[in-house]
């Protein structure tokens, strides 16, 4: 156990064996030792590795065991192998505490993620799926404030990583017991991991229901920008046919739905508002102006989600897990938490911790 999960948090630091062990002040050996389990640190070894490595000690001795499987990843083929192993134990490291605390409840309270059969023939029937999803979900055609908390409330487990890849990984897909897990970048503008999001869970929805005809990630894309401004929506905002877009409505678009100015102007010549010409008119104003890689005005804000720490909460409030659990799962500690839990500090903001 603690040999697995000392080489995970190393390669999810990316730290090199040598580069932690002149951190801790011991030899790269001994530390490629701990790592085979040939040996077993000191306590005071053992705490330079946890401060080294930012964790807490308990971290090295947590029961729960867990593996992705079926990972699939939206990335470039540039992306070294290092950065991969990173995604995937930092993935890992979020999710286990997640899977911790569901192992914790008698009934956990949130149910299996489960999605409405898919029958994709056509291009159309994707925009049907989306709205008989949107059905499913009870959300109408309204926007999606926070879509990571949605996608959690309905079984998936959606994940952002601080592992920096320089554009070359928008996300992935994989599943861990059979439950659906979403990652996607925590950086840059909160539109492109609602995107990546939306894109990852149609993968899920779409694996075995494709024509050969029909192209999957062109497909999937579809589905994500169908899922965050319905048909029916930007029909209201843009009209049904458009001679020309201003800026100004792709922005208010944008910061009501969450979807990109660019993916916008996509959905819109998709469906059919505006002309081909029209449309690469467009490209070529973000293009010529910089905008495709930061658009114009306030980014959308990054996703968060308080649903873990509200299970948290809601699991120690019901007696099936102690202060001491508590604190340890959201990674703080006991002292940091009972002033936090009575409200003790007046800065105190338990939805944005």
């Amino acid at each position: 156990m603690f040999a697995d999960r000392l080489k995970r948090a190393r390669v999810s630091s990316g730290f090199s064996m040598q580069k932690l062990a002149t951190k801790v002040g011991i030899s790269a050996n001994m530390i490629k030792k701990y790592e085979h389990g040939e040996s077993m640190p000191s306590s005071a070894t053992l705490i330079k590795l946890a401060a080294s490595l930012g964790l807490k000690s308990e971290y090295f001795f947590r029961p729960t065991q867990i593996a992705l499987q079926n990972i699939q990843y939206r990335k470039k083929s540039s992306l070294p192998q290092k950065v991969l192993q990173q995604i995937e134990a930092d993935v890992l490291e979020q999710a286990e505490r997640w899977f911790e605390l569901k192992q914790l409840w008698p009934h956990f309270p949130i149910s299996p993620a489960v999605l409405p059969p898919a029958t994709i023939k056509s291009l159309d029937d994707i925009e049907t799926y989306a709205m008989d999803l949107r059905a499913t979900w009870n959300l109408g055609i309204k926007e999606i404030p926070n879509l990571t908390s949605l996608l959690e409330e309905h079984g998936f487990l959606a994940i952002m990583t601080h592992i920096q890849t320089q554009g070359a990984c928008d996300g992935l897909q994989a599943s861990i017991e059979g439950t659906p897990i979403l990652v996607c970048q925590h950086q840059g503008d909160g539109t492109r991991q609602r995107f990546t999001l939306s894109h990852e869970l149609a993968h899920f929805a779409f694996a075995s229901s494709l024509p050969p005809e029909l192209d999957l990630e062109s497909c999937c894309h579809r589905f994500a920008q169908a899922f965050l401004l319905p048909l029916p929506t930007i029909h209201a905002f843009l009209g049904t046919k458009r001679q020309a877009l201003e800026i100004g409505e792709l922005y208010l678009i944008k910061h009501r739905y969450g979807i990109s100015m660019q993916a916008c102007i996509q959905r819109a010549f998709d469906t059919s508002i505006i002309s081909e010409s029209t449309y690469k008119n467009l490209c070529i104003m973000f293009s010529s102006n910089g905008w495709r890689k930061q658009e114009p005005g306030e980014p959308y804000p990054l996703e968060s989600t308080s649903c873990f720490k509200h299970l948290v909460y809601r699991a120690l409030g019901e007696s099936i897990i102690g202060e001491a659990k508590a604190a340890e799962l959201l990674g703080q500690s006991v002292m940091e938490f009972h002033r936090s839990r009575y409200m003790r500090d007046s800065d105190v903001a338990l939805v944005s911790q």
